[in-house]
């Protein structure tokens, strides 16, 4: 038997090459995450292992809690920089203990660059503009960050850029260098280019390098650090060296650890962080999997079919069933091996390219090596083989119930038709418990773990039960297409139709395979359009403003701000907006303050009772729900403590008088009052943003004066609607792309399936479209009829593929709510017309092979009897 499983596979080579492929792409996907996560996790590693290279001693700068009284500086200073507990004086102590070879203080930071353009260098980079000082050593260089231009910085006004950032910045030394740390622009003079194997800077980040006076001036305090990494002398004990350095260290504010522990922590970090990804990626490699085995059932189902004769032949000179399961089993193994050995060596490809595509989103992957451990080609091979086997299993049980006496059959036999009374039961059961769920889930409001879990189960019960049920709903569907076709296409239309009909099952899981893959896609482009366009509400409700001005650092804006963008020639007016949290009573909300005068031309607020003109000191405005929730009215005087805390001395009591009820809107937080009242309590005492109107068609251009009246630090940002807009969708966006991308596999491979079942029909039907052709049937109506069919299968996993998606993301959508009060569903009507045509697109392009053979058989020898 295995020599005729062997002599099979070579036999039927060309009808298993789209089985084979199927496998082929879905063990690619599986082996290139798995060879990407490995590749990944050890670039992480050696990075890792890079920048503890000599470190025996980590000693890190903790923040200091609200509860630390023992060291109440360490909150920072007056100018608002932190302070950290590690000095000079501490580093001193550190290098006179025995066993100390060397000591490197650190000062870490952000330095946002500007190009020669004055825009940021890096737009999104997340906060990978990373800054530190260099530290030269006798030799007058920084072995940590060789030198390759010029010298390192080594007063107030020079700095030194990575290779990178300067080539992509534009920069050469001595250029004068434009960033921004934490607020107002920096220019300083470029005296160095120098190269690293920071991840972070590898990855697209930038690194800029001051002299450690110069980087302590700029993010912390003179004399104070980060970090302090200690290197030990030959022969020393850093367990023991690490308990030495903890017995100088103060009681609050810094962490001693050893390099061997720091390397464990941030082994278990990458480990625990490239998890995540892996598993992600899994999931939709097993998506592609699951429409495979369509494919491969497909396909031993009707090879099983045209081989009827030769099994029974087999059973007729003694073959047990057991000896025909275990026949076709290793068929399928032997075709899952070989398909999973070629899918592995394609995941290598994937693999490689799936850093750069990640590290356009953001991803910050480090550079490294292909890693190919055994676990990743073994178990891709295992993988595809116990697919392919575990999708032949039903096919060989049918192979096995084939009696012997069919082997004195001369003349093919149309299969026997088989009820389908127990498989629609069950798919009415699945389908309707799946649809029960879904809308259990369309009456939820939050996104909590218990609810998604229950969206997940309904989706699969869903889904599985509009597979099972696909057999039933084919024959209504198709033949409302075929009516169509017919008229359209005559003849060759009504074959078509015909042919989809013949056999259910086989229409069935051909277009489930597409239906599967379209459905995610759908169900994704719905729920996104429907994000993205309550995000578009959001970003901008209530605001008349032409321009919204901030910092992109966690630092506000100076007070004067607004008054400095109201002068720009062109500007109507300037809004300067900042929060405080307000109690009253047991009511916690946040309190908007600004220029009531200003704020009615820069934003639009709906009054229920009052108006703007209405607030003054000591008088605010509320939103409708938080006057509901409060039980306030216009004229009610309250007792509200403003700011964050007793603790801070932010805090105040203040007596304040409602004068007015608006619309609730995220123009402005529950309650609105003046600048005075609110910015004095406010967390850091500056401005959030200003929202700025601009005279009647001045508007253009104005983003460049309002950049220049408020010193240009590449670090503000200023944007009009549109860009708001446009920022508010791109993660949305983002996250789309790559689930299209990886979802693709699942339709490329469904396509396959599609040529699959095509290419073998046709097979399978050659002494009937020898017959036609014999009764007049053109090449060209062959052509026609196959192409119709494709179209026809096609077309009807794409409305079940899209209908489903539809209802998934509704009933799914409502999950939402919660978090985007603005979101409904909304059907993108031109993306789901571009999914029905490039379904149909797919049903042309899938019938070329299968059409083309059908024309060429030869008419005589297809009706000869085999």
């Amino acid at each position: 038997m295995l020599r005729t499983a062997r002599r099979n596979v070579l036999a039927h080579k060309a009808r298993l090459i789209m089985t084979a492929l199927a496998v082929l792409l879905g063990v690619a996907f599986v082996s290139g995450t798995l060879v990407f996560a490995d590749t990944t996790a050890n670039a992480f590693r050696n990075a890792s292992a890079q920048s503890l290279k000599g470190v025996a001693v980590s000693v890190r700068a903790e923040a200091a809690t609200a509860t630390d009284t023992a060291a109440p500086d360490m909150a920072g200073g007056e100018d608002g920089k932190p302070a950290t507990a590690l000095d000079s004086a501490l580093a001193r102590k550190i290098r006179q203990l025995p066993g100390v070879a060397s000591v490197r203080p650190t000062v870490h930071g952000q330095a946002t660059l500007a190009g020669m353009d004055g825009r940021p260098v890096n737009a999104d980079t997340n906060g990978q503009d990373l800054a530190t000082n260099y530290q030269p050593g006798q030799n007058g260089k920084d072995s940590r960050f060789p030198l390759k231009e010029g010298r390192g910085p080594s007063a107030e006004g020079e700095l030194a850029l990575d290779a990178k950032t300067a080539a992509k910045a534009g920069y050469r030394i001595g250029d004068p260098v434009r960033f921004a740390t934490d607020g107002p622009a920096l220019t300083k003079k470029l005296v160095g280019i120098v190269s690293t194997d920071d991840p972070q800077v590898t990855a697209g980040g930038t690194l800029t390098l001051f002299d450690t006076q110069t980087a302590q001036q700029l993010f912390h305090h003179p004399g104070q650090f980060d970090e302090i990494a200690v290197a030990a002398k030959d022969g020393t004990d850093e367990y023991a060296l690490t308990d030495q350095v903890r017995t100088l260290l103060p009681e609050q504010g810094a962490r001693a650890t050893s390099g061997a522990d720091l390397a464990a922590e941030q082994s278990a970090q990458i480990a625990e962080n490239t998890s995540s990804l892996t598993k992600t990626l899994l999931v939709f490699a097993g998506i592609a999997l699951f429409v495979g085995v369509f494919i491969i059932a497909n396909t031993f189902t009707m090879l099983i079919a045209q081989r009827s004769r030769e099994i029974a032949l087999l059973r007729a000179v003694g073959a047990t069933r057991r000896q025909v399961v275990r026949s076709v089993l290793i068929e399928a193994a032997l075709l899952g091996l070989v398909a999973s050995a070629a899918g592995f060596a394609l995941g290598l490809g994937i693999a490689t390219v799936m850093r750069p595509l990640l590290n356009t989103t953001g991803a910050a992957l480090p550079d490294g090596p292909l890693v190919i451990t055994p676990a990743a080609p073994l178990a891709s091979l295992a993988v595809g083989v116990l697919v392919t086997v575990l999708a032949a299993w039903l096919p060989s049980r049918k192979a096995a119930k084939i009696a012997p006496v069919a082997a004195l059959s001369s003349v093919d036999q149309a299969p026997p038709a088989r009820a389908l009374v127990v498989r629609n039961a069950l798919g009415t059961l699945l389908a309707v418990a799946g649809v029960l769920v879904m809308l259990y889930v369309s009456s939820l409001k939050t996104s909590k773990e218990s609810n998604l879990i229950s969206a997940m189960l309904g989706g699969v019960l869903t889904l599985g039960g509009v597979i099972v049920l696909a057999p039933l709903l084919s024959r209504p569907l198709i033949a409302l297409a075929g009516k169509v076709t017919t008229r359209w296409f005559g003849v060759s239309g009504k074959l078509a139709k015909e042919n989809a009909l013949r056999n259910p099952r086989r229409t069935a899981a051909t277009a489930s395979a597409l239906m599967i893959g379209l459905a995610l896609i759908t169900g994704l482009t719905v729920g996104a359009h429907s994000a993205q366009r309550a995000m578009d509400i959001e970003a901008t409700q209530g605001l008349a403003a032409d321009y919204k001005v901030n910092y992109s650092s966690a630092r506000g804006l100076d007070a004067a701000a607004a008054g400095k963008v109201a002068r720009v020639p062109g500007v109507a007016a300037a809004a300067p907006v900042t929060s405080a949290q307000l109690d009253t009573q047991g009511q916690f909300t946040v309190i908007t303050g600004t220029d009531p005068k200003a704020f009615g031309k820069a934003a639009q607020l709906d009054f229920r009772a009052g108006s703007l003109h209405d607030i003054g000191p000591g008088k605010i405005a509320v939103s409708d729900e938080f006057a509901e929730q409060a039980g306030l009215h216009v004229g009610d005087t309250i007792d509200a403590e403003v700011g964050t805390g007793a603790d801070t001395g932010k805090a105040q009591k203040k007596k304040l008088t409602v004068v007015g009820i608006y619309a609730k809107t995220r123009a402005a937080d529950e309650v609105l009052g003046t600048l005075t009242d609110v910015l004095p309590h406010s967390s850091s005492q500056e401005l959030e943003h200003v929202l700025v109107k601009a005279e009647p068609g001045k508007a253009a251009g104005l983003e460049r004066q309002i950049r220049a009246a408020l010193g240009d630090s590449p670090l503000l940002k200023v944007r009009n609607q549109e860009q708001l807009i446009k920022e508010n969708n791109e993660s949305v966006t983002t996250v789309l792309t790559m689930m299209y991308g990886l979802l693709g596999m699942a339709v490329v491979i469904a396509i396959l399936g599609v040529v699959n079942t095509l290419a073998m029909s046709v097979f399978e039907r050659t002494r009937e479209i020898g017959m036609l052709r014999a009764i007049g049937l053109d090449r060209s109506g062959i052509r026609q009829m196959v192409r119709l069919e494709s179209v026809v299968i096609s077309l009807f996993g794409a409305v079940l593929g899209i209908g489903t998606g539809i209802f998934l993301a509704w009933a799914g959508g409502s999950l939402t709510t919660s978090s985007m009060q603005e979101y409904e569903t909304v059907l993108p009507w031109e993306r789901l017309g571009t999914f029905l045509a490039l379904a149909l697109m797919t049903g042309v392009l899938a019938a070329i092979w299968p059409a083309r053979r059908a024309a060429r058989l030869n008419m005589l020898r297809s009706i000869q009897p085999s």
